[in-house]
């Protein structure tokens, strides 16, 4: 029998009328007989200090020196007016003077002054950076969040009601975060924007209909359900229901209430900053409260080819309050431990800054070095890993690739960086690159793991 999964259009993001529908697809398949098309690595797991992850994308790529790599001594044709450092909680670390509120919790984070892979391109970097892979390989390897998705998820017995992976609010749309894992992994993007009231979460909460409206409008559908009245005792049709009823809790009980985040007091959600990532935040740690593995926030604006420090002005203190409030927030509530948050792009950007016309101060694509922020999930704070050389043009020591990162996170997590699974195919491909010929390793995050 043809397998009915494949109905799901390959490069679909999950939308909710998507989730909803592949629930019953799902459901069905199970009865069917039809088995999953991955299996777990058979290697034995490292013992997970991480439950789950955040990771903050600073979507076009964020300046290294603007942020957590500051190079005020170079000058104004590299700093520009971004031309001061402020002393952290963390002795030794300067970071941004537009970074107060990180900066009295930089015992919270490390710092990764030495990420390297030296390509400029979006795709390919985004790719490299977020599926810890390099390019020009024959597949398409998923993204961490997959993996986390597929690993900790759907195929580990995952009971929770939200889908383990979640993008706030819109996917990049840089490359598939799926790669040859299937449609099945891709993430539940909610769409909407959680600075509003209400937060209009795709599929799950309608603006101009309230929840009353929504319950009519589903006692209504059962009125009209005559064939499943029909076949009420039959099991096939039970199992329908069930999937039915677990989309209904997602739109009308714990799935709506985890986005609603006027739960929380008005002091918390201005400690946040009314604003669209600051509320991302929040929700990010509304979501990992409950359950979900792998949250990703997709904060747009980074690729400041022109006007960059107008640009800067505007975002840097937006950063700032959010992901500060974020790790204070996390720590107080006794998830930190558990939970990492990963802060970073796909490359950084130019040094010297572009002053001439068109870009009038400008900076462009930078992948020879480049800055990440890690915290939490076994992470160490208030450290330093790798640095580069005194403009933030070049590497100068301990260079920390890609697969580099994520093998760290995986290890984490409890998933065996190096282990294999199979494709549908029982082909057996690695979690993480082989280290040979032209894909180097600096190693994984041991110094601060």
């Amino acid at each position: 029998m043809k397998s009915i999964l494949p109905l799901l259009p390959l490069d679909a993001g999950l939308s909710r009328r998507a989730l909803f529908r592949y629930g019953f697809l799902t459901t069905a398949a199970m009865l069917l007989g039809e088995k999953p098309g991955f299996a777990l690595p058979a290697a034995a797991a490292p013992r997970a200090k991480a439950e789950a992850v955040i990771q903050i994308w600073l979507w076009g790529g964020p300046c290294h020196i603007d942020t957590f790599d500051p190079k005020p001594e170079a000058g104004s044709d590299y700093c520009g007016p971004l031309n001061e450092a402020i002393a952290t909680n963390a002795d030794g670390i300067r970071i941004n003077k537009l970074l107060p509120n990180l900066a009295k919790q930089a015992d919270k984070f490390s710092l990764i002054r030495s990420m390297t892979h030296g390509n400029t391109g979006h795709e390919t970097a985004a790719y490299m950076v977020q599926a810890g892979h390099p390019d020009g390989e024959r597949l398409v390897y998923p993204s961490m969040g997959a993996v986390v998705s597929l690993l900790k998820g759907y195929d580990a017995g995952y009971k929770g009601l939200l889908p383990p992976y979640i993008v706030l609010t819109e996917p990049q749309g840089r490359f598939s975060e799926a790669g040859f894992l299937g449609p099945r992994y891709k993430p539940f993007a909610t769409g909407g924007d959680p600075a509003k009231t209400p937060f209009a979460v795709e599929g799950i909460v309608a603006e101009g209909i309230s929840p009353e409206h929504q319950k009519l409008r589903r006692d209504l559908l059962g009125q009209l359900d005559t064939l499943g009245r029909r076949f009420e005792n039959d099991p096939q049709f039970a199992e329908y229901r069930k999937s039915g009823e677990a989309a209904y809790d997602m739109i009308l009980g714990e799935g709506a209430e985890v986005f609603n985040l006027a739960k929380e007091s008005d002091e918390l959600r201005n400690s946040y900053g009314r604003n669209t990532f600051g509320q991302s935040c929040l929700a990010a740690r509304r979501l990992v409260e409950r359950g979900a593995k792998y949250v990703t926030i997709n904060y747009k604006g980074w690729d400041t080819h022109k006007q960059h420090f107008q640009t800067m002005n505007r975002k840097l203190p937006e950063l700032d309050q959010g992901i500060a409030t974020l790790l204070r927030d996390l720590a107080d509530r006794g998830l930190l431990g558990s939970t990492i948050v990963w802060c970073g792009g796909e490359f950084g950007r130019t040094p010297r800054v572009q002053w001439e016309a068109p870009w009038n101060g400008g900076r462009g694509h930078h992948g020879k070095v480049f800055s990440a922020l890690v915290a939490g999930g076994g992470f160490r704070g208030g450290q330093v890993v790798g640095s580069s050389d005194a403009r933030g043009e070049e590497l100068a020591d301990r260079p920390v690739y890609p697969w580099d990162l994520t093998a760290s996170m995986y290890e984490l997590l409890g998933i065996d960086p190096d282990a294999s699974f199979p494709r549908n195919d029982d082909e057996t491909v690695r979690l993480t690159p082989k280290i040979a010929g032209s894909i180097k390793s600096g190693g994984r995050l041991k110094e601060i793991m």
